[in-house]
């Protein structure tokens, strides 16, 4: 491995972990410049990006002056990339680190104008493409701080070598004679050092011949022989600031960007070609190199910046140095930074060439005054010229008609060809013929006092008005300015006639356009109201233009005597064969107005139009030309009347067809025409898309399948996935164990079992009709275990819905009363009466309840009819009381002994005889 090469691999990891800890640009500076002035090829001193293939891909086919110019893109690309870099690699990196936005203007401009710009955000982690831009992947959450370290130390570096090549201060520069080949060497000077402390005293800084043949800027022309002075010390020939454009038209004079904008502007200079003049770089501080140079030492001889004087010359051994203020000699300038208004004295900034108080020209002198008293208004508020009166925008500094400077006075009026009472306004020039205060024209105030003649400055000289002899016997002509009197004069009786004409004609619902037509087709009008003239003649013209249109049209086709010209006359439907040409009266008056009233424009018009529409008619597949001559007469020209009357014989099969009471026939699977079948099932079944017409007509037409269509319908509206759909449409009841689509099933919220609906209707009729409330679960699992109250009625309210649907009425009215009679029974004074079928809640405390339903009265706590015995005795109390005393209690306690006691009731009778008989015979004796 070479000296270099080992130097370089050093520098670069001190460098890269400098940066990747910090990420401050201002860090490496030093190590980049380093980096730079290593004599090492391209290829070896950048590992990670291709610079060779970035330089030759931005500068091939290139002279040498759009090399400098693709290099001078190349460096401000670089800087937006070494941002970009640098902020991946700082601690505190911006909130929007993640992304790259391609409509940035910045970015726009500088890293997509070059080629291979994004392959460096590339290789930062920019991987991921999207439609507005780059962005790191989802996955990542932090970049890889060592590569993005990397790749922004070679593009710094790159960058810096680019910039070295373009200011000819490169100490290698055969390394990129192979790669720039419009890249001109010249011969490397002895001292190499580009500093310019290292330069001799009173030496301009880079004096030293340039390592890239000098070649002018891409806007500069190519002048036969260099200037005699540099361009950089010339002042702006207008206002003597510092000059940035040069103009070869104008004999070389030189201007700023504000003085140029303004004084090429003229319309006889604004296509004079400006070169940009060359700025001489900023000499930089000889120990930081960065900042511009203040201080001059001759004792030392150093040339630094505020900053390094301070601390330099703060030695005790150097603070005794002479020492001279460079930049006291630029701020001494007057016109470098500020100019002071002459007029107001306002201390306005050096692009400003208006006075930003009082709109004056930086150059003009305080006499200047405004003769009609008005005060300053704003550069922005428009402003009236003196000489044509016409009102300009506050931005332009020159008239839009006369160009004459916005502050220029007024010029004097012409001499008066008469003398009398006639007078020439000064401000319109208008030639007023009776003595008044104000011109006629304008309504401005005359220059003189209330008088009725012109001042004698302005009457016409002696010399003119002398009689001349008559020479030849020729008349003499008649003075302009009569003329123009006349011709202004009839200009205004003429518009004011015109005015009237067209309000009354608005009054009446006349157009403005058909008033002018109207005047330049009867003559100027001079024959009558051009209202009156479009009522009476205006129908008879648009006649006579039809029949030449279509006597033209039929010419040029085919000029056989048998063809008719068929025109519409008021609406009516022409008479002729269908081979005639057709017209219409609206079409021909949109001619007649287009043409501005002239009859011949008009047939040419009229016929141009006609042609383009029926061109636009056979594109839309309108082949038949006598069809479309009709349907164009009928709707006056107008293309959408015309495309429904030609498509109206087309849809009247389809009319007829919706518009029938027949029942729409059914879409069959097998049909062959597949494109009709899917086309029905997006109209009829509101499918989302053409694909899952074509999936839906594949399953019905699978084979040993029985799915009826508007199960297949409904499954397609589901999902598109074909497996998917086949499961929905092949469900297994757990009941009954059949096979149905899970449109048809049924299914509780309190479990995922799905039950067909026969038997989720046959198995809640028999709970409900047979069994308890708590029966009510699903038939497959048994779900949910009723124990909770509140899951009872979470469960209940939802089963009521579906239940309502799928029961019977009688069934569903029993359900609804157990679900009400299991609620009400959790309240404790719900009490069921003992006589009926009726229940009422008790809000007393007695034993004795009445029903409200039969009115008959029992006990409360042990429900039992009320008997006067139960009257202040408790509940037990009365039930011993009734079985001793009640002969049916009695009943029932001998039939209970002789029960228990095997006794029949034959038997029993037996006995009672026996007995009977045993009385009598002892009653007998």
């Amino acid at each position: 491995m070479s000296l270099e090469s080992v130097q370089m691999e050093e520098v670069r990891q001190r460098a890269q972990s400098l940066l990747s800890s910090l990420g401050s640009a201002q860090d490496v500076k030093a190590e980049v410049l380093t980096l730079a002035s290593i004599a090492l090829p391209v290829s070896e001193k950048y590992r990670h990006l291709t610079a060779d293939e970035m330089l030759k891909e931005n500068t091939a086919g290139c002279n040498s002056v759009e090399v400098s110019d693709s290099l001078s893109r190349l460096v401000k690309a670089l800087s937006i990339l070494e941002k970009y870099g640098c902020n991946l690699t700082s601690p505190t990196r911006p909130r929007y680190w993640r992304s790259v936005k391609h409509n940035n203007p910045v970015f726009r401009t500088t890293v997509d104008a070059i080629k291979g710009g994004r392959r460096v955000l590339f290789l930062y982690g920019y991987t991921n493409q999207q439609i507005d831009g780059l962005s790191f992947p989802d996955n990542i959450t932090e970049p890889d701080c060592d590569t993005v370290a990397a790749v922004t130390l070679e593009v710094m570096t790159l960058r810096t070598e680019v910039d070295m090549l373009l200011k000819g201060v490169h100490p290698h520069p055969e390394c990129f004679k192979d790669i720039i080949p419009g890249l001109t060497l010249q011969k490397q000077p002895a001292d190499d050092s580009n500093l310019p402390g290292d330069k001799g005293e009173g030496e301009k800084p880079h004096t030293s011949p340039p390592l890239v043949k000098p070649t002018p800027l891409p806007r500069q022309t190519q002048p036969p022989k260099p200037p005699p002075a540099p361009p950089a010390a010339r002042q702006c020939n207008l206002c003597g600031g510092a000059s940035t454009l040069v103009c070869p038209s104008c004999e070389e004079k030189p201007f700023c960007d504000a003085c140029d904008d303004l004084y090429h502007r003229h319309p006889s200079r604004a296509n004079h070609k400006r070169d940009k003049i060359q700025k001489t770089p900023q000499e930089t501080c000889s120990i930081c190199g960065i900042s511009s140079v203040h201080i001059q030492c001759s004792t030392c001889i150093q040339r630094l910046c505020l900053n390094c004087d301070r601390l330099f010359h703060s030695h005790p051994d150097r603070r005794g140095h002479s020492r001279t203020n460079l930049a006291a000699a630029a701020a001494s300038s007057p016109s470098a930074f500020t100019w002071e208004c002459a007029h107001c004295t306002t201390v306005n900034e050096t692009r400003a060439v208006l006075c930003t108080t009082c709109d004056r020209p930086r150059l003009a002198t305080p006499a200047i005054t405004i003769p009609d008293g008005s005060g300053p208004t704003s550069q922005n508020s428009e402003w009236q010229c003196k000489s044509c009166t016409v009102v300009n925008q506050g931005s332009s500094i020159l008239c839009e008609v006369c160009e004459r400077p916005r502050l220029a006075t007024r010029p004097p009026a012409p001499p008066a060809p008469e003398s009398g009472s006639k007078w020439t306004c000064q401000f319109c020039t208008f030639v007023n013929s009776k003595p008044s205060v104000v011109c006629e024209m304008c309504s401005l105030p005359s220059k003189d006092s209330p008088g009725v003649s012109l001042p004698q400055s302005l009457q016409q000289p002696p010399s003119f008005t002398k009689e001349q002899p008559d020479l030849g016997g020729k008349p003499r002509p008649k003075p302009r300015a009569a003329v123009d009197l006349r011709r202004q004069k009839t200009l205004r009786e003429d518009g004011l006639k015109l005015i009237q004409q067209i309000r009354e004609a608005e009054k009446r619902g006349v157009s403005p356009e058909e008033v002018y037509a109207a005047l330049s087709t009867c003559d100027g009008g001079g024959s009558g109201n051009p209202c009156d003239w479009l009522v009476s003649e205006l129908p008879h013209l648009l006649d006579e233009i039809c029949a030449m249109a279509a006597s033209v049209q039929l010419t040029c086709r085919a000029p056989s005597a048998g063809t008719q010209l068929l025109v519409e006359r008021d609406g009516s439907t022409p008479s002729g064969g269908g081979g005639g040409v057709k017209l219409s009266r609206a079409e021909a008056k949109l001619a007649w107005l287009a043409a501005g009233g002239d009859k011949e424009k008009a047939v040419r018009q009229l016929l141009r139009d006609r042609q383009v529409k029926m061109r636009e008619l056979h594109s839309l597949g309108f082949q038949d030309a006598a069809q479309c001559e009709e349907a164009l007469r009928q709707s006056g020209g107008d293309i959408k009347g015309a495309l429904s009357l030609l498509q109206r014989p087309l849809m009247e099969p389809f009319h007829q067809r919706i518009w029938l009471d027949q029942p729409e026939p059914p879409i069959n699977p097998k049909h062959p025409d597949k494109q009709r079948m899917c086309r029905r099932l997006l109209a009829l079944y509101d499918l989302p898309s053409w694909g899952r017409c074509e999936l839906a007509l594949s399953l019905l037409q699978e084979p040993d399948v029985n799915y009826s269509l508007e199960d297949v319908v409904q499954a397609v509206k589901e999902s598109h996935d074909r497996e998917f759909i086949r499961r929905l449409l092949n469900t297994e009841c757990p009941v009954c164990l059949s096979i149905f689509p899970r449109s048809k099933m049924q299914s509780l919220t309190s479990c995922q079992c799905s039950v067909c609906h026969e038997c989720f209707r046959q198995h809640f009729t028999i709970a409900v009709r047979d069994k308890h409330i708590r029966d009510m679960v699903c038939p497959a699992c048994c779900e949910p275990h009723i124990n909770d109250p509140e899951q009872l009625d979470s469960y209940f309210s939802t089963l009521d819905i579906q239940l309502r649907d799928c029961l019977e009425l009688e069934v569903y009215e029993l359900f609804h009363k157990k679900l009400t009679e299991h609620a009400l029974m959790k309240d404790p004074k719900f009490l069921w009466c003992c006589h009926c079928t009726s229940g009422f809640i008790n809000d007393g405390n007695q034993l004795k309840v009445t029903c409200p339903s039969c009115r008959k009265s029992f006990c409360a706590q042990c429900k039992k009819p009320w008997e006067p015995q139960h009257q202040d005795v408790s509940c037990e109390q009365f039930q011993l009381w009734k079985r001793e005393n009640d002969p049916e209690y009695q009943r029932q306690g001998l039939a209970g002994y002789l029960r228990d006691n095997g006794i029949s009731k034959n038997a029993l009778l037996s006995c009672f005889s026996v007995l009977q008989m045993v009385k009598k015979n002892l009653s007998g004796v």
